[in-house]
């Protein structure tokens, strides 16, 4: 009798070990589609203007949804809403509101994101402090333990807002929404005397928040924001055990604020000829593969927006990149931030009868990306613009890449600045689906 109970306890075990083996796989490790949502898009005017209803023709497609996004108090070192009227408050409390919708889409997973260049310019400061000492990594943790227990989310996203590196200068060339663009790319102004410290301290703050996320069965990622240098902030090999996934920002290699007077693909797939090595997707991706973080973790960013270049009487009229430029381009009517236009504004501007169109060039190499432009009109003296984007073909690519390296997946930044009403064809987000449908 003694002998049967032993032998029941063992097999009982085993089985619970072998459940909880099968739970643990992931059914996206090669397919995911992660899907960014700034919920200030919720505030802007007229057709840009995104609800939370808009998600739900996206949620069928995308397997994670990243809310954003949530930031740090300086003061405290607590995850806090950035926007609270729209994320906690009485009026619109959207945290609530957007994990519920995983009653309908069963298989999502909602994660909420930390950071991604929304906190102000000003404050970025404590995203360094933050990791100096355990009090302060330990009450993150806290406060993020605090915030899953009052919200439905399957996890959270750290897109932590590390300085940027400055503007290399190119071989062979001419020298040199996330949130507002200004603040969301302005770093590169300060020389970090800490990185070994802050490295080490990132390091032991991933660790100790994914174990407390392990024992609720709560997923940890990471978003590699552009610019950011991997080197010195991400010690990937001791990251890698304790991240459920990395998202690779791989685009705004070149933007009209960091590069003004030069405008060029801001997010190609390979090396282009007299370009800097390291500012294409396939370098950064395996850069991190060389040092130790496996492919199915890796997640490939693709942009849903261009970025835009004004072009004056010294620009050349071929309008192949790269170009002379004046800065940013002029704002569109939907996203209205100068220098970046979402891809309906885009599209819409591409067709034969569209006024004020763009002559659309494609990518046939597979390489570099699709971009449009219109000259500077010698007679009226009206600027032009010159626009690097992602289209239905490019953003299918990305997919394909990320498939042939058996990555595991791509991650949609954002659904916002997507053709979310299908003003293009009629096919509502479609640069969510043509990355989908090519994994």
């Amino acid at each position: 009798m003694k002998l049967f109970i032993v032998s029941s306890l063992a097999i009982w075990l085993l089985l619970a070990h072998l459940n909880n083996e099968v739970s643990a796989v992931d059914p996206h490790e090669h397919n995911k589609v992660v899907c960014y949502w700034n919920s200030t898009s919720f505030e802007r005017q007229g057709p840009g203007k995104f609800i939370v209803e808009d998600l739900r023709p996206a949620l069928s497609l995308c397997t994670h949804l990243i809310y954003g996004f949530a930031g740090i108090d300086a003061n405290s070192f607590d995850v806090v809403p950035l926007n609270p009227n729209l994320d906690t408050g009485a009026g619109y409390a959207f945290y609530r509101l957007v994990t519920q919708m995983k009653r309908n889409f069963p298989d999502l997973k909602v994660y909420l994101g930390i950071g991604g260049n929304a906190d102000p310019y000003e404050e970025t400061h404590k995203y360094l402090t933050l990791t100096e000492t355990s009090e302060a990594r330990t009450k993150f943790i806290n406060s993020v333990g605090r915030l899953l227990s009052d919200y439905e989310f399957d996890g959270v996203d750290l897109e932590w807002q590390f300085p940027e590196v400055k503007v290399k200068k190119e071989r062979g060339t001419f020298g040199s929404f996330w949130h507002k663009v200004k603040k969301t790319f302005g770093y590169g102004k300060f020389k970090d005397e800490k990185e070994e410290e802050h490295r080490n301290g990132f390091t032991a703050l991933v660790r100790d928040l994914k174990n407390q996320l392990r024992a609720r069965n709560k997923a940890l990622t990471l978003t590699v924001l552009p610019h950011v240098n991997s080197s010195v902030y991400y010690d990937v090999r001791l990251l890698a055990p304790n991240l459920d996934a990395v998202h690779l920002m791989t685009f705004d290699q070149k933007t009209p604020e960091r590069n003004p007077k030069e405008a060029d693909f801001p997010a190609p797939l390979y090396e282009s000829y007299g370009r800097v090595t390291d500012d294409n997707v396939d370098y950064q991706t395996r850069a991190w593969l060389e040092n130790g973080m496996p492919g199915s973790k890796i997640v490939i960013g693709i942009p849903t927006f261009g970025r835009t270049w004004k072009l004056t009487k010294e620009s050349e009229v071929s309008g192949v990149p790269p170009l002379h430029a004046e800065g940013p381009g002029t704002e569109g009517p939907h996203s209205h931030i100068p220098g970046v236009l979402g891809y309906a504004e885009i599209c819409s501007r591409i067709l034969e009868s569209a006024v004020d169109r763009l002559r659309r060039v494609g990518d046939p190499s597979k390489k570099y990306g699709s971009y449009a432009y219109k000259k500077y009109n010698d007679q009226t003296s009206e600027e032009g613009i010159w626009v690097g984007y992602e289209d239905v073909d490019t953003a299918g690519n990305k997919a394909l890449y990320a498939k042939a390296k058996g990555l595991g997946g791509v991650a949609i930044f954002e659904l916002s600045l997507d053709d979310f009403r299908g003003i293009c064809n009629g096919d509502k987000f479609p640069i969510v689906r043509a990355a989908k449908f090519k994994l």
